[in-house]
């Protein structure tokens, strides 16, 4: 059953009709990432019509947490300097740069991650899937699912989002296009960690992070 909540975060997260909206979420049978596909193909989702647009306005912002142990310089890109300043902007662009701080992401999208970083991981992958004795004739298709699961811990778009992690970032991405009517693009960023690389007791930046912003 398609109900009007369904309908309402599918025009929230993708700017498009609500008449389209109902439809795509029938075609989907109510899967939402479906729906939302379906209006991406049609050319319906908000997103999707401004992903071709220029966006060279936008900010340089930067979030530092616990004194200091860990910094955050990152750069969002907007097409306009009006909405470079919106707030909803603003508050998205420190929500990245916090989200960066606390999920430590590597690479913004899997388009980034270099070919030998995603072979080696296969490697390592396939080797503990036959370990497990699992059969070769489904070890390729473990790895695949597996693959997919290190690109969602390693991209920033597919991590799940700090501060609400029934959603991705790219979502959130969507949703702030949608609501701004500007394509957006996080163009990049750094992260840096006191004494990164020198051994020390692990810690839960994630968990430290939330309680800071009183998550």
């Amino acid at each position: 059953m398609i109900t009007a909540e369904m309908v309402k975060e599918l025009r929230e997260r993708t700017g498009a009709g609500m008449m389209d909206c109902k439809k795509a979420l029938s075609e989907a049978n109510g899967d939402m990432e479906k729906a939302i596909e379906i209006l991406r193909e049609k050319g319906l989702a908000a997103a999707a019509k401004k992903a071709g647009r220029i966006a060279a306005e936008g900010l340089v912002d930067a979030y530092i947490h616990g004194d200091g142990r860990i910094g955050v310089l990152v750069e969002v890109n907007i097409e306009t300097d009006f909405a470079a300043k919106n707030e909803d902007f603003k508050a998205f662009v420190k929500d990245i740069a916090m989200h960066i701080a606390a999920s430590k992401p590597e690479y913004i999208s899997r388009d980034e991650v270099p070919a030998e970083t995603v072979e080696k991981e296969k490697e390592i992958l396939r080797a503990q899937a036959l370990n497990e004795g699992k059969p070769e004739k489904i070890v390729e298709k473990m790895v695949e699912g597996r693959i997919d699961k290190f690109y969602k811990e390693i991209c920033l778009l597919e991590q799940p989002f700090i501060k609400d992690p029934d959603k991705t970032v790219q979502q959130l991405l969507n949703e702030k296009i949608a609501l701004i009517g500007e394509n957006i693009n996080i163009r990049r960023f750094v992260r840096f960690e006191r004494g990164e690389g020198i051994q020390k007791k692990e810690e839960n930046f994630a968990e430290e992070v939330m309680k800071q912003i009183g998550g």
